[in-house]
């Protein structure tokens, strides 16, 4: 039966009462279908039905505004958010996880323009995809993006690939249709006028968007624009101050180097200043660089080294030496040893070799040049030093020279020298052959300053008073070396042992004798003593040991005829005289043939193999000679001794 007028507007009031519950909307059909079933008239359903529609209204309303306070809450957090002192990448995360979350949709990603190559590149995708990942580049023709950032505004579709408003390019519908992507909410990142990104909010359904949601996407897209920019500058920021730190860390490292690297050249200073020799300086040197060091001299021998150091390339060594001298600086050869010159302005001192294990560090590539100026002066200060000393001690082999010095002074003075006469020394005399320049002077006083000697010029010969009884082994060596520092031959006699200062004159002449020798032989650019010249030596000598010459000649025939009572001295003398026919010598000594040939052969196994030799039979007729003359004196002095008795 119909309603009356006070029970509709009970039915009216009940859906304000729905309203007010948050009902679900199917109460609010319910209502009229109650109506319909208590019989109410066509005019009192229709009165309920606006009093729904009316509800329904207000509850969307309510509804609305609830989510545009959801949203502005949402993005309200977000800006806190986006607030946080993040890095670039995180920052995009942040900005792409919220945007996706904000619209419930299925993907997001933010773009940016590459400064390096103008093209724009996804960063920070957020939902699953397969194809949109970082480092994707976006085409700059069509798209729903490109026509966002062209024209400064949002841009929105339910549904990209049926939606002709937008200039479609096939790369990007191939892009979206293989992702299954439809809606879509694009916003521009604005810089000023331009955009500098764009933020893209995807999803696989249809979907239409509400102007709210338009509106909290662009806020979104204003705020993220702000925090990009902020997190730019942050990253700036702290790469200039990471610069900042990494230029203060290296001035202090270079401070601390560069206090390090006086301390050091302080402390090489000291050992020069204290006269501890060039020695002592290498090894303090080497225990600073951490390797293996070695001087060398002008003419690249070298002088003192310390460390243990792999086999030398000489060609390569050189090589790198005359670089090292041209540019004034360290030089690496191929196996990681480091060249520095030794030089004093422009004076070539020597060279500084350094080896280590692993390749060089700057450290120690930097204190070469320090160790180098240490040895220079070190070397210089010896200089100085020995050109004093060298004058006094040129002045003692100059008086050593001259009969008219008293003895006792002589060795006085050499011991202050600390020089000991009474020791074998020897005596060399060096001629170049193209004159003493002025280089052969210079390294003559080295020279006899390393062998502890002493050294005069004169007549265009270089002699030397060196220790030792080699007197042949003395010659060579000063030829030999001379020999390379002049680049010319050089021609060498010596003689020798003495072990008195009255001794030095006669063993000089004597030398001077076997330099004049080898001149007149032919023997330019060679050296030798008394002793290798054999029979000449004899002649030469002041000492003439007949004695020792017989002996060196003949003395084990001597021996085998005095031990064993043979006869094979005679046998020596009659072989000469024969010419060398054992068969005339066996009918001179009244034997036969054989027995001399037995006798041949004994001798040369004492001998040698080489005895018949003409140099060498040459000094054995001598030495028969000289033997037998020796004989008839013995003989005579014994008669005259048992004349004398009687």
């Amino acid at each position: 039966m119909p309603l009356g007028d006070s029970e509709t507007g009970d039915e009216q009031f009940r859906f304000l009462e729905l309203l007010a519950t948050e009902a679900p909307l199917e109460e609010f059909d319910e209502r009229i279908r109650h109506a319909h079933r208590r019989g109410a008239t066509p005019e009192e359903i229709e009165r309920l039905t606006r009093a729904k529609q009316m509800s329904l209204t207000v509850h969307e309303l309510f509804s609305r505004r609830q989510q545009r306070e959801a949203g502005l809450a949402a993005l309200v957090d977000t800006a806190r958010e986006l607030t946080l002192p993040y890095e670039l990448d995180a920052l995009l995360k942040v900005i792409t996880r919220r945007a996706r979350r904000l619209l419930n949709l299925d993907m997001s990603w933010v773009t940016l323009n590459d400064p390096a190559d103008g093209n724009s590149r996804v960063r920070a995708p957020d939902g699953h995809a397969s194809s949109i990942t970082v480092g994707f580049r976006i085409p700059d023709d069509g798209g729903i993006g490109n026509e966002a950032a062209r024209s400064s505004a949002p841009m929105w579709t339910s549904d990209y690939l049926s939606d002709e408003r937008f200039a479609h390019s096939e790369f990007t519908d191939k892009v979206t249709r293989a992702e299954g992507l439809r809606a879509f909410m694009v916003v521009p990142l604005l810089d000023g006028n331009s955009a500098t990104g764009v933020l893209y909010v995807a999803g696989r359904n249809v979907r239409h968007f509400t102007p709210e949601e338009v509106t909290l996407m662009a806020s979104l897209g204003d705020f993220a624009t702000i925090a990009i920019e902020k997190a730019r500058l942050l990253d700036r920021t702290r790469a200039e101050v990471s610069q900042l730190e990494q230029s203060a860390a290296r001035a202090r490292g270079s401070s601390s180097n560069a206090q390090q690297l006086r301390d050091v050249q302080s402390g090489l200073i000291d050992v020069v200043l204290q006269g501890r020799g060039l020695r002592a300086l290498v090894t303090e040197a080497a225990q600073q660089l951490g390797g293996s060091l070695l001087v060398r001299d002008p003419v690249d021998k070298p002088i003192v080294g310390v460390g243990d150091f792999p086999p030398l390339d000489e060609a390569q060594l050189l090589s790198a030496s005359l670089d090292a001298h041209d540019k004034g600086e360290t030089v690496q050869t191929a196996d990681g040893r480091c060249i520095h010159p030794i030089t004093a302005g422009k004076e070539n001192l020597g060279t500084l070799v350094f080896h280590v294990t692993s390749p060089p560090t700057d450290y120690q590539v930097r204190l070469l040049p320090s160790v180098a100026q240490s040895v220079a002066v070190l070397l210089l200060m010896q200089r100085s030093t020995a050109a004093a000393e060298g004058q006094v001690r040129d002045e003692l082999f100059n008086d050593l020279l001259s009969a008219t010095r008293q003895t006792a002074q002589i060795e006085e003075r050499a011991h202050q020298l600390g020089m000991k006469l009474e020791d074998p020394h020897v005596i060399v005399i060096a001629r170049p052959e193209g004159g003493v320049q002025g280089r052969a002077v210079v390294w003559a006083s080295s020279y006899a300053n390393r062998f502890a000697g002493l050294k005069r010029v004169d007549s265009g010969c270089v002699g030397f008073l060196l220790p030792g009884s080699d007197a042949e082994g003395a010659a060579a060596a000063v030829a030999r070396e001379l020999t390379s520092v002049l680049g010319q031959p050089v021609t060498a006699g010596a003689a020798g042992p003495v072990t008195s200062p009255a001794s030095v004159l006669h063993t000089y002449r004597e030398a001077e004798r076997c330099l004049d020798a080898l001149t007149v032989l032919g023997g330019v650019g060679t050296s030798a003593s008394p002793q290798q010249l054999g029979f000449l030596g004899l002649l030469l000598s002041d000492n003439r040991d007949v004695a020792g010459f017989v002996r060196t000649a003949i003395g084990p025939v001597l021996d085998y005829d005095t031990q064993q009572s043979t006869d094979l001295l005679r046998t020596l003398q009659a072989y000469f005289a024969a010419g060398n026919s054992p068969t005339r010598a066996a009918e001179e000594l009244h034997v036969h043939p054989n027995t001399v040939s037995r006798r041949l052969e004994r001798i040369t196994e004492l001998l040698g193999a080489h005895w018949q030799v003409p140099s060498r039979a040459l000094e054995i007729q001598l030495a028969l000679r000289l033997q037998g003359a020796r004989h008839t004196l013995a003989k005579q002095r014994e008669m005259s001794a048992k004349s004398t008795r009687k």
